[in-house]
């Protein structure tokens, strides 16, 4: 089983990840636990990446897909993995489905969780007024602006695999605002459904 989640922010994707994680034993691979992973380990690429972060760049897409291509040819992604955070561009996309055709993989689906950005804002905001009012402390980056900053951020460089993923008919949508053990039904109806498919395809 071979996932891509996709949605903005607190659209729910860690939490779905993590329960197919627990349910399957794939992992759910995250840009961020990626660069770190090769980086600690001190591979060739990781190295790369290391000098580039140690210098205040941004690290290359060639660095990011070559990590990813390495990471999922791992034992624990034998059975699956689920990619979160990544593809972020369409070029991304496109070098990961090569990746993937070079290793003989199929991507299963790549499951798009719609939300209500307005609404994601008001959680927010409501989070922040609940944490203030028990005498907590608000995280510099848990507050409406920044919230609005990283959706808008995402609508510009994400969104756009919406449309690829679309014209590959790799895209399924839920409904993310959807009580979360209900879009957990939708997606497993999703799986279900890709592998039903592919059965049906291995007997003929």
């Amino acid at each position: 089983m071979r996932l891509i989640f996709l949605g903005p922010p607190g659209a729910g994707k860690g939490t779905q990840a993590k329960r197919l994680t627990d349910k399957y034993g794939i992992p759910q691979l995250s840009t961020g636990d990626m660069l770190r992973a090769a980086v600690t380990a001190g591979t060739e690429i990781g190295k790369r990446a290391k000098a580039v972060m140690d210098a205040g760049g941004l690290v290359s897409d060639d660095i990011v897909n070559q990590i990813v291509s390495e990471r999922i040819q791992e034992a624990d992604c034998a059975k699956g993995f689920i990619l979160d955070g990544y593809p972020r561009t369409v070029p991304q996309a496109k070098a990961l489905a090569e990746n993937m055709r070079q290793k003989d993989l199929v991507l299963d689906a790549v499951i798009e969780l719609k939300v209500d950005e307005e609404a994601l804002v008001r959680r927010i905001e409501n989070r922040v007024a609940e944490t203030i009012a028990a005498g907590g402390t608000v995280r510099s980056d848990d507050n409406p602006d920044s919230f609005r900053k990283r959706l808008s951020e995402y609508r510009e460089k994400t969104a756009p695999l919406s449309q690829y993923y679309e014209g590959q008919g790799e895209l399924v949508v839920l409904d993310g605002m959807a009580h979360v053990d209900a879009v957990t039904v939708a997606i497993e109806a999703v799986l279900e459904k890709d592998a039903n498919a592919a059965a049906s395809a291995a007997r003929i």
